[in-house]
This record gives structure tokens, sequence and C-alpha cells, in this order.
């Protein structure tokens, strides 16, 4: 979610640790010195050597802002260290990081009363179905600024591991089943049934993937135009290419054989009512015999699995399609099976929808001009659009419970695009007053997709209530009926 980032500081940050400030005279390690000709800052312009040379020469102290790296005269005494140069925060991203939790907290609670935004029943797309591409879109876009510099790559490694399992974590207790929704004052999950997927967990490895991707899949190639930029980082478009294939191979490649599943009888408290769906295919990107869900129920358990599927909502489940309602009476046997709108082949092309994002952070760092970022960010976007039109239009839906190929580029050109228009407005043109809010909420994501999106404010609300518990304030405003 909210995914912070380096800023992209002055080239002065790498000599912070060797070059000192002593009455008027400044000196490099010698190591650094020795070495120099082999560092270049982001645009190639200058070597250390030359910094070195310069900031060595003591008549530079007094000539004022002609060098940058040179603090005020008052200060000459301090560690040159100690100057901060500004630092600066891409606005842009917040306001899209923030944009993106509103559209999620505007499908999550106006999508049942207009289900022409809530998710896709299946095939198709609408205004939910880019919520959580915007959201992997924008945590690679942080990503590679996050990871500009590496130190040190196994440290790097470990705190991106530990970032990841954080979130895993966090999801797990947030949509495990921990809490039990409006209307109930209790909680506690069983383990035996608790949901092992969810959002924040898909985000968490699609992170960690994107993370590594960054801190050991990366060039020492000079960049200057979009082909050096491809040359520099090919193996992190070769790793994107490599879980493409692996997704698609397997997703009309594999046999899907007839499956059961059981749901309990509320009609009676004897056994659960027994279903059989009858498979036997490959290549089925249907509700029923799909390879995701196989492989969902194979590895997770079906009764790890989110036991509210957006199929539920198909004219062949619901009368009231494409609402929820009552089943048809000629409706399948799968209507009612459990089923992972964040399972775990489904989560691979949401890694490559992150490697996307982090191309984007690329263009970045690398290209500082706003005209060369914009241009080469529509190139990808438009890119994307038409090839994952022409897929869908050939046979490769567009489908978010699947998350096909051509739904990853559909949705990654759209977060290409908005995310340009957001920087054209806010970071160039500089309209910040209109976007303070998003901005805000683009700081704190993660904060309020727990207490907003995930209903731990309505949650506390209905816990303080007069006489019985459904005397509350939410019942009194009509929340939770």
């Amino acid at each position: 979610m909210a995914m912070e980032y380096e800023p992209i500081k002055p080239y002065a940050d790498d000599l912070e640790d060797s070059v000192y400030t002593q009455e008027k005279h400044f000196s490099i390690d010698i190591d650094i010195i020795g070495n120099a000709e082999k560092i270049q800052d982001d645009d190639g312009s200058k070597n250390l050597n030359q910094l070195a040379f310069r900031i060595s020469d003591p008549n530079i102290a007094n000539k004022g802002d002609e060098s940058p790296f040179i603090p005020a005269s008052n200060s000459t005494n301090l560690p040159l260290h100690r100057q901060q140069p500004p630092q600066h925060r891409l606005i842009s991203l917040d306001v899209c990081r923030g944009l993106t939790v509103v559209l999620m907290i505007l499908v999550d609670d106006v999508g049942g009363i207009l289900p022409a935004i809530n998710h896709s029943p299946w095939n198709g797309l609408t205004l939910a179905d880019y919520v959580m591409p915007f959201f992997l879109f924008i945590v690679g876009v942080s990503l590679g600024l996050t990871y500009k510099r590496v130190s040190c790559r196994v440290n790097a490694t470990r705190k991106a591991i530990l970032r990841a399992l954080k979130l895993l974590i966090l999801g797990i207790f947030l949509q495990g089943g921990f809490f039990h929704g409006l209307n109930n004052l209790t909680y506690g999950m069983d383990i035996q049934q608790m949901r092992l997927m969810g959002i924040l967990q898909r985000i968490a490895i699609a992170y960690l993937v994107a993370a590594l991707c960054e801190i050991w899949l990366k060039g020492n190639d000079h960049v200057t135009s979009q082909l050096a930029l491809l040359r520099k980082y090919q193996f992190q478009w070769l790793a994107a290419s490599v879980l493409t294939v692996i997704y698609i191979s397997l997703l009309y490649g594999l046999y899907v054989p007839t499956w059961q599943y059981q749901i309990p009888d509320a009609t009676s408290s004897s056994a659960p009512k027994t279903f059989s769906v009858k498979c036997g295919v490959r290549g089925d990107t249907g509700p029923a015999c799909n390879v995701v869900g196989m492989i969902d129920r194979k590895i997770l358990g079906i009764q790890h699995l989110y036991r509210k599927p957006v199929f539920e909502r198909t004219k062949q489940c619901s009368i009231n399609s494409p609402d929820y309602g009552p089943l048809p009476s000629d409706a399948p046997a799968w209507c009612q099976a459990p089923f992972e709108p964040e399972g775990l082949l489904s989560s691979v092309m949401a890694m490559v929808t992150c490697l996307v994002g982090l191309h984007y952070g690329h263009i970045i760092v690398h290209f500082k001009d706003h005209a060369d970022r914009i241009r080469h960010w529509l190139i990808p976007s438009s890119a994307f659009l038409v090839l994952g039109l022409a897929l869908d239009i050939f046979g490769m839906h567009i489908n978010k419970a699947l998350y096909t190929f051509s739904y990853m580029c559909v949705t990654a050109s759209a977060a290409g695009f908005l995310f340009a228009g957001i920087y054209l407005l806010v970071d160039i043109h500089g309209y910040r007053g209109m976007t303070l809010v998003l901005e805000w909420m683009g700081k704190h994501a993660l904060v309020i997709y727990i207490l907003a999106a995930c209903n731990i404010i309505p949650i506390v609300i209905q816990g303080f209530y007069w006489k019985q518990p459904q005397n509350n304030i939410l019942s009194l405003i009509g929340i939770g009926r």
C-alpha cells in the first residue's frame, strides 16, 4: 500500500561519508578518489574525480552558490554530511495512491448499490477491477525509487523479506476471518477455516519478487536512451517474461479433473451437502474448470478459500445478475463453490504488474526532463493497451478473477496513463491545491485501508450500544442492516 521511498537527492549524498569541511579546506578518502572514474551520477555528466578536485580547492569555499556542495560560510566548520540537501518527494505518486484508495472505498461501499461499478462477475472490466492493479503498479514505481542505490544487497534483501512478512501477517489477520463483520460483536478465527490469501498477501508477494529483482537483477549500463534503459534492466524484463510464460502455460496446459466440494445444509443439522463439478478438460477459463481455482484447491485447501466469489453474480448463479441474488432453479453445481480471487497462480501476473510499475520508476530515476519522462511512460502504456485489447479480441479474455495476461496489459496501461496525467497536473504544472486530500490519503494509505476498507472503525463503533447490541450508532444511521 503506502510504500515509502528514498527521495532523489543531489550527488553530494554519495560523498557524505568521506567529505569533511576543515576551515574552508575539504578532503576525500584516497580509496574513493582512486575509483572515482568508475562512479558517475545519474546524468553521467560529472565523475567523482572532478568533484573531488573542485571540493579540494579552498578557493571554491568563497564562491557562494557556484558549487552546490559547499555549505554556507558561517557553517564551514561542520562536516558536510550534516548539511542535508533539500529532499524532493514525488507528489504525483502520493496523489495516485490516494486516488486508488478513494476508488477502493467507493466500489466497496457503493458497489452493492451500483453493481455496474462492482467487480465484473467474470469476463470483462469494471471500475472496481482497476483497484488492485493500480496498487501493484504504484508499489513497483515506489520500489524503483526505494532501491535507486543499494549499498549492501544482502541487507536490502533481508529488509525486503521482513517487510513482506509483516504485510503478509497483517493481511491474514485482517482478512483471514478474525473479525466477523458488522452486526457481529464476536471475533476470532478457526485456523482450519481461515482464509490464507487476500489483498495484502498478494501485494506482499508481488512486492517481494519485484524488490528482489531490483536488488539483484540490475546492470551497470549508463542510461541515455530508452534502449539503454531496457539493456540495463534486461534481466528484470526476462524475469517478467518467464513469469508470463509460466502463467500462460499452466493456465492453458494443465488438466483439470472433476472435483467436489461440500457446504453446510442450511435446512438441517445433518451432514453437509456434497456437490460434484464435472470437468476433465484443459484450457478452460470459465468459473468451474479453470486451473487457477484447481491450484488453490490443491495447495491452499478448499476450506481456506474465499467463500463469496464474484461468479455468484453471473446469470447462471443469480436471478438478480449482475448483483447477488437467489440461485436459479437450474443453477450449475459450481455456483456455491469457494474461489480465491487473490490466488496463487493469478498472483504470478500480479508480480508482472509490479515489475511494469518498476520500469516506470526507473524512468523517473534516469530521465530528468519532464517531456522525456512522459514520452517514455506513454510509449509502453500505449503498447500494453493495444496488446491487451488484441488478446481479448482473439480469445484471451480480460478477467480479473484469473488475472489473465490481457487483463494485466490493459490495467497496467491504464495505470501508466493515469500516473502520467497526474504527474503532468501536479508535479509539472503545480496544481496541488485540488489534490491535497488525495496526497494526504496517499501518504497514509495503509492506515486508511485498515481502518476504513477493512471495517475496523465500524466494528469498533458498533461495540458501543444502548442496552441491546443492535441499538448502536451504525444501526441508527442505517449501516450494517
